[in-house]
C-alpha cells in the first residue's frame, strides 16, 4: 500500500502521466474498497473454522495485485490495481486483531497487538531502506524503470509470506491443528475465566445478529468516529517520504532518513502497550501518543530548520503507537459475544480508515514544502479524537460502576446462597 509513496520519488507520476489530483485519487481509491469490505470480512472470519487459510489467501491476493501495479502504463491501469488491493487487504488487520482477541485475555491483548502492529511500523522502516536500494540500483534493469521493480519485488515478498501464513498461523483455540487436546482446552479455559463466560457464540446466533448487536451499541459508534478522526490526524503516513524530502536531500538519502522514525516508533509502541497491559488502562495510553504528534505538528509549524523538522517526524511517527491499541480497546470494551466483537472491530477499522481516504487530499503539494494547512487540519482532527476518546472513557467508567452495583446486589441478595454453593462445588472460596 505504501510502496507507491516511495515510487513517486522516482518518476511514477511522470511515467504514467499523472496529475496531482490523479495521484491523490489513486491513494484514496484503495479505501473505497478497503473500508466497506472489513465488516463482511470479519463476519465471515467469525464463522469459518480455518482463519489461517482465509487470511493467508488474502495476503497472497494483495501481494499479487501489488506486483501487477508494476505493469501499469496509465492512470486507468493503476486505479484498477489500487481498487483490488483494498479488497483482500481488508481481511488482514481487523481479522488478525479479532483472532488475537480469541487467544489472549484483556490484560494480555494490548502488548500482543503492539507486537503485531510493529510489523507495519518496521515495514515502513525497512520498506524505505529496500526502496532506497531498488530505486538507486535497478533503474533500467531489463529495460524497466526502478519503481516498477519496487512493486515486483515487494509484491513477491508479500506473496511468499502469505503462503507461510496458511501453514503457520493458528486457527481458533478449539481447532488449531498443532495443539493437542489439553492445550486447546487450556486456551479456552483461560478466556472463560477472564470473562466469566465461554468465548463462543450461542447456537441460535446468526451471522447477521452480530452485525445488529454491534450497530445498536453506542460504544461502536463512538469508536468509529474516534478512529476516523484519529486516522485523519495521522494521514501523513501516505506522504511520509514526501515530508522527509522537504528536508532538502536527494531521493536515496530521503528514503534512508525515512527509516529511523519508524524504528523509534516501534520501540515506543511495544513499551507503551506493555505498560497499558500492566496498568489495565487504555485511554491515556492511546491519546498520549496523539498529543506527542500534536507537539510534532507544532514544531513543524514553527520552523523549517532541518533539525527541528526531522525531530518532528520522529514525534509524528509515534502516533501509530496509539492506533496500534485502538482495536485492543474495542475488543476489551465490546467483548461478548464474539460475533458482535468481530463486527464491531470491522466497523471501527473500516469506518476509521475513511480518515485515511480524506487524508489523501489533505497533503496538497501546492501547500508544500511547509504544509502548514495540512498540519493544522490534522492537528484539529487529533483534538477531536481526544474529545471522543474522553467520551468513551466516561461511558466505560459509568458502565463499570453499574456492573459493580449489580454484582454487589447479587452477592448481598437472595442469590448469594446459590453462588456460594456453586463456589463450594468448584472448590473455591
Amino acid at each position: 500500500r505504501v510502496a507507491i509513496t516511495a515510487a513517486r520519488l522516482q518518476g511514477l507520476e511522470q511515467d504514467l502521466g499523472l496529475t496531482t489530483v490523479q495521484y491523490d485519487t489513486i491513494l484514496a481509491i484503495l479505501y473505497v474498497t478497503y473500508c466497506p469490505a472489513q465488516v463482511p470480512s470479519n463476519m465471515i472470519l467469525s464463522y469459518i473454522s480455518r482463519p489461517s487459510l482465509f487470511i493467508g489467501a488474502c495476503v497472497v491476493a494483495w501481494g499479487l495485485t501489488s506486483a501487477m501495479t508494476g505493469v501499469t502504463t496509465n492512470f486507468k491501469g493503476i486505479m484498477v490495481c489500487r481498487v483490488f488491493i483494498g479488497l483482500p487487504e481488508a481481511a488482514f488487520y481487523p481479522g488478525i486483531m479479532y483472532l488475537l482477541s480469541r487467544w489472549y485475555t484483556k490484560r494480555e491483548l494490548a502488548v500482543r497487538a503492539a507486537w503485531f502492529y510493529c510489523g507495519l511500523l518496521i515495514s515502513n522502516a525497512f520498506g524505505s531502506l529496500i526502496a532506497a536500494g531498488i530505486l538507486a540500483k535497478m533503474q533500467g534493469v531489463l529495460g524497466l524503470a526502478a519503481w516498477r521493480w519496487l512493486f515486483y519485488i515487494e509484491g513477491a515478498i508479500t506473496m511468499f509470506f502469505g503462503f507461510l501464513t496458511m501453514w503457520l498461523l493458528p486457527d481458533f483455540p478449539h481447532n488449531t491443528r498443532w495443539l493437542d487436546a489439553a492445550e486447546r482446552r487450556l486456551a479456552q479455559v483461560r478466556l472463560a475465566e477472564d470473562a466469566g463466560e465461554a468465548d463462543k457464540d450461542s447456537d441460535n446466533l446468526t451471522i447477521f445478529d452480530g452485525l445488529l448487536m454491534a450497530i445498536k451499541d453506542p460504544k461502536t459508534i463512538v469508536f468509529m468516529f474516534m478512529t476516523c478522526s484519529q486516522l485523519l490526524g495521522l494521514s501523513y503516513l501516505n506522504f511520509f517520504p514526501t515530508l522527509t524530502a522537504t528536508l532538502g536531500f536527494g531521493t536515496t538519502v530521503t528514503l534512508l532518513m525515512s527509516a529511523p522514525p519508524w524504528v523509534f516508533a516501534s520501540i515506543c509502541c511495544v513499551l507503551g502497550a506493555w505498560h497499558a497491559d500492566r496498568s489495565g488502562e487504555r485511554f491515556f495510553h492511546i491519546a498520549g501518543w496523539w498529543w506527542v504528534v500534536i507537539i510534532g505538528y507544532i514544531i513543524s509549524l514553527s520552523t523549517m530548520a532541518t533539525g527541528g523538522r526531522y525531530l518532528s517526524l520522529f514525534l509524528m511517527a509515534t502516533g501509530y503507537c496509539g492506533f496500534a491499541l485502538t482495536l485492543a480497546w474495542v475488543a476489551n470494551a465490546i467483548p461478548r459475544p464474539p460475533a458482535k466483537r468481530s463486527v464491531a472491530m470491522g466497523l471501527v477499522n473500516g469506518f476509521g480508515n475513511l480518515g485515511n481516504l480524506m487524508g489523501s487530499y489533505v497533503w496538497n503539494p501546492s501547500w508544500g514544502p511547509q504544509y502548514h494547512q495540512s498540519m493544522i487540519i490534522t492537528l484539529c482532527s487529533l483534538v477531536l479524537s481526544t474529545a471522543l476518546g474522553l467520551l468513551m472513557r466516561w461511558i466505560l467508567i459509568k458502565e463499570n460502576k453499574h456492573m459493580d452495583m449489580e454484582e454487589k446486589k447479587l452477592l448481598e441478595g437472595p442469590g448469594r446462597e446459590r453462588i456460594e454453593e456453586a463456589a463450594r462445588l468448584e472448590g473455591i472460596t
